[in-house]
């Protein structure tokens, strides 16, 4: 003989599916929002390359918000039909009820009562979590707006609000997380297994031990209030169109929370592309506006106007200048030379410091034989002005 045990339908089968996208839109946006939050960590990294790249990971974190901001319009919708058209309790509301329940369970907790507090169809920490989930969901979008509209959010405040939506954004992310894990997990999977959210349905004794006050009102038949068929007929000739133009409204906000504004990545103009790193090599010579002759005068032509001195400009005021204090702007400056003197001995080409430097190997700059060949004439040649 078999008996078969009694049991309560705590969900339907909406709501059931509305609570499967809401776990599964949650968990995607955890795996590939906290890599982001955490980027350049071994594990986050190892995370991104799994889903394809940081921009693919991207991609997948957005879909999974657009599908968390449908369910919630959706969810909107149908919590209005209850309390509007079918005129369902407002259980899920905190009430003084929760407070002296919270109070009978920590005294029951720590000896001092028998018995647990009965609770209703949901006990105060569910309570909790619904509302955590709301005030959480409303922080992520409205955080997840300035984040994805970036310009169009500076434009109405300052920018530190956006790095102050990436701080909130993050943080509440990490709480999310923390609190399914630490608080979701082990009082509905682990401590007892709640199977109502895959099944809808409770045993008469899950019933007795988690919500004897609603089996208590259930029995009695005052669980639910009665509804006269004219009156909810009524309401819903009233409710369907503003219900409507309530979705309509909600799913055009929603197409411009993601079609705003293009990112202030792909609106910024296209750069050239520069190599990240190359080995170390020695300090470029800056180029001076003083062009040097492209083609060295005559031996008997070299002088420092027409040739010497915009050479040396272009080649070695740049670091000479700053480095030891040479001034080459006039041949009298020239002369005076910077801290090792003078640099350029008329007549002695061999003994001046600009062949000497020019001639050895450390020196960066090399010129060319032509170029010392003229350097050496024209001091040979007593260095002439002009």
């Amino acid at each position: 003989m078999t008996t078969t045990t009694k049991t309560y339908l705590r969900f339907s089968l909406s709501q059931r599916i509305e609570h499967l996208l809401m776990v599964a839109a949650f968990v995607v946006l955890a795996l590939t929002g906290l890599p982001q939050k955490f980027i350049g960590q071994p594990l986050a990294e190892i995370m991104i390359g799994l889903f394809g790249g940081i921009e693919v990971t991207r991609v997948i974190h957005r879909v999974a918000a657009i599908v968390l901001m449908l369910e919630s319009v959706y969810h909107v919708v149908v919590v209005a039909y209850k309390i509007y058209v079918r005129r369902v309790s407002l259980s899920m509301l905190p009430d003084l009820q929760d407070v002296r329940n919270f109070g009978g369970l920590i005294l029951y907790l720590l000896g001092r009562r028998s018995e647990r507090p009965a609770m209703g169809r949901y006990a105060f920490d569910e309570k909790v979590e619904y509302w955590s989930l709301v005030w959480g969901t409303l922080i992520m979008i409205l955080t997840g707006f300035m984040l994805w509209n970036p310009i169009s959010t500076t434009r109405f405040m300052p920018g530190e609000f956006i790095p102050a939506a990436k701080a909130a954004h993050g943080g509440e992310a990490l709480l999310a997380v923390l609190a399914i894990i630490v608080w979701h997990m082990y009082h509905v999977h682990l401590r007892t297994f709640n199977k109502s959210m895959f099944t809808g349905k409770l045993s008469e004794e899950e019933m007795l031990h988690e919500h004897p006050a609603e089996l208590a009102a259930i029995r009695m038949g005052t669980a639910t209030r009665p509804l006269d068929p004219q009156k909810m007929q009524r309401r819903q000739r009233l409710f369907y169109p503003t219900a409507g133009v309530l979705s309509v409204a909600l799913l055009i906000g929603l197409y411009l929370f993601v079609s705003f504004e293009q990112t202030a990545i792909t609106t910024l103009p296209v750069r050239a592309t520069v190599v990240v790193f190359v080995p170390q090599t020695p300090t470029p010579i800056p180029q001076t506006p003083t062009p040097a002759p492209s083609t060295p005068p005559a031996v008997g032509a070299v002088t420092w106007d027409g040739f010497i001195g915009p050479l040396f400009v272009q080649k070695c005021v740049a670091c000479h200048g700053a480095l030891g204090n040479l001034s080459l702007a006039s041949y009298a400056d020239a002369q005076k030379g910077g801290k090792s003197g003078p640099i350029f001995t008329a007549g002695k080409s061999d003994e001046s410091l600009v062949v000497t430097i020019l001639s050895g190997s450390a020196h960066p700059l090399k010129l060319s034989d032509p170029e010392m060949a003229q350097i050496r004439a024209w001091i040979d040649a007593g260095a002439p002005e002009k």
